[in-house]
């Protein structure tokens, strides 16, 4: 038996594959499918999915933030708890007390790190929640009014999508009053104690050992901040706005 060949009976106007095969060359057919922009119909649900999960990892990055502050916070109050338990009046106080804080200080130092990586990782998810709330209104201008977090992933945007004024700027005074800034003076404060019980034996003046342990716990927490700085900068530069200014005033597909 002969077969005849799979082709559209007479007056059947659908395209063939040949026909797409011939529109995709000239660039034309479904623009959205071909292209990958926003006018494709699968886009919504991609950019759905994708602000799910990131909604998702910021909240397992502050669930990790909080719990390592808690266990920085646990270690501190059992070593000091231990110091007082042991009694400044018995002579291997001061040995006690450089084993025990040198510890609570690496992990307090650790803590520290740990929680500065965390705000600039926070900090990127906003941005790309940011570049999907651009496209939510490349597609539908309309809601543009709708939003109140940031809708475009420069300086402003960003600081619009954590509730304060878009003319904010980093402030290194500001950094002293999150989280990592408050563990960084604690660190500063263990490391001034730990150098005053190491200057003790020495025999100094009071007002010399003083502010030999004062230095110590000053410089301790400007190295941790100039550190948060330097790496907070080092993010901006690596991650330039692609969808600054103002937000679009027309969809994808028009």
């Amino acid at each position: 038996m002969i077969e005849r060949p799979n082709v559209p009976p007479e007056g059947d106007d659908r395209p063939t594959a040949a026909a797409f095969a011939t529109d995709a060359s000239r660039g034309e057919g479904l623009s959205g499918a071909q292209t990958g922009g926003l006018s494709d119909p699968r886009a919504l649900q991609i950019l759905s999915i994708e602000h799910s999960n990131l909604v998702a990892t910021r909240s397992m990055l502050w669930s990790e933030s909080f719990a390592r502050a808690a266990l920085f916070v646990s270690v501190l109050s059992a070593s000091v708890v231990a110091l007082s338990l042991i009694g400044t009046s018995r002579p291997d106080f001061r040995t006690f007390a450089l084993i025990l804080l040198p510890v609570a200080l690496f992990v307090g130092i650790g803590t520290f790190v740990r929680l500065d990586d965390s705000n600039r990782e926070e900090a990127l998810w906003v941005v790309a929640m940011n570049r999907l709330r651009h496209a939510y209104v490349a597609m539908v201008p309309g809601l543009a009014d709708r939003f109140v977090s940031g809708t475009t992933d420069d300086f402003a945007g960003i600081v619009r999508s954590y509730g304060r004024d878009p003319g904010t700027h980093y402030s290194f005074l500001h950094f002293f009053v999150t989280i990592p800034g408050t563990v960084a003076v604690v660190d500063g404060v263990i490391a001034g104690v730990i150098a005053a019980e190491a200057f003790e034996p020495l025999a100094w003046p009071a007002l010399v050992e003083a502010a030999a342990a004062l230095a110590i716990g000053f410089g301790v927490t400007t190295a941790l901040g100039l550190r948060s700085k330097r790496h907070f900068d080092a993010l901006v530069a690596a991650n330039p706005p692609k969808f600054g200014g103002t937000p679009p005033s027309g969809g994808a597909g028009q």
